[in-house]
């Protein structure tokens, strides 16, 4: 299987294509029989070669958004986000050629939710608020993830997250700020060193008034993944004050999701709640 693979990965270098995994699944369905054969070959080329998948031309299709005080080039293609600031543009497969990068933006917000993106586009959030936001809707894809990281490294804003208070709301914030283990061999590439953590913390539930039915018990999965992030290592060593947050959601029992902050109102969000912790981050020492 993987010199299957790897004879797809010299077509593509040598005819200039690209491909994702399920691209090549789909070339020898009946030999590969699972995509996970197929994505776990391809791991096992990155780390022989010690490279990127992007260094294969396997790309990842990407489910992320931009919008903005941003333009930039991809492959030729213009992507002018400042024309139309609170317009949703996809985040492009082909980071590497990624160029031309344009921006007014005085920091970056992710946020891990579709639906908290379109709220701030809805409400206008860009027009207002000087920033470049970002969302991999959900479990942010390597395309994000690398789109983020170039974004830092040629603008040199400051980035915060923004999640639900919950563990998987927490799994994305560390996958974008520390990588995943899945791609230890990429990580440089894939991760955000000076993320912030935005919120929602524990403790906002009480600072903002969100009512009780808007909290939700911790399940008994959510408080296995929960101790099993308190054991990670980068937490107690980079991040304790991460780790007294988890544990104080841990010990509270409970979880909510930031929409439950629209309760006050529907641009609660975008004209309190943000504002005020970007101002508070840019305050604090």
């Amino acid at each position: 299987m993987l010199l299957r693979v790897l004879l797809i990965v010299q077509q593509l270098l040598q005819e200039n294509r690209h491909a994702s995994k399920r691209d090549i699944y789909y070339m020898h369905p009946s030999a590969f029989k699972a995509q996970s054969i197929v994505d776990r070959a391809i791991g096992d080329i990155c780390i022989l070669f010690q490279c990127s998948r992007y260094n294969l031309n396997v790309v990842s299709v990407g489910n992320g958004l931009v919008m903005g005080w941003l333009k930039f080039r991809e492959a030729g293609r213009k992507f002018d986000c400042l024309n139309s600031l609170n317009t949703a543009y996809p985040v492009p497969v082909l980071v590497e050629e990624v160029e031309d990068i344009v921006s007014l933006a005085e920091y970056i917000l992710v946020v891990e939710k579709e639906t908290v993106f379109q709220r701030l586009a809805n409400d206008m959030f860009c027009k207002t608020n000087r920033c470049i936001v970002i969302t991999g809707r959900g479990y942010p894809d390597v395309s994000t993830r690398r789109f983020l990281r170039l974004l830092m490294e040629k603008l040199h804003l400051p980035v915060h997250c923004l999640v639900d208070c919950d563990p998987y709301g927490f799994e994305i914030l560390a996958t974008y700020r520390f990588g995943s283990m899945q791609m230890a061999y990429d990580i440089e590439s894939l991760r955000a060193p000076d993320m912030k953590w935005l919120g929602a913390f524990p403790s906002d539930s009480e600072i903002y008034s969100v009512p009780k039915q808007c909290l939700l018990p911790l399940t008994e999965e959510d408080k296995k993944r929960t101790e099993a992030m308190l054991l990670r290592c980068y937490l107690k060593r980079e991040m304790p004050q991460w780790r007294l947050e988890l544990e104080t959601m841990l010990k509270r029992g409970v979880k909510f999701e930031i929409e439950a902050l629209s309760v006050h109102s529907l641009s609660f969000l975008s004209e309190v709640y943000i504002p005020s912790k970007i101002r508070r981050e840019v305050s604090s020492p």
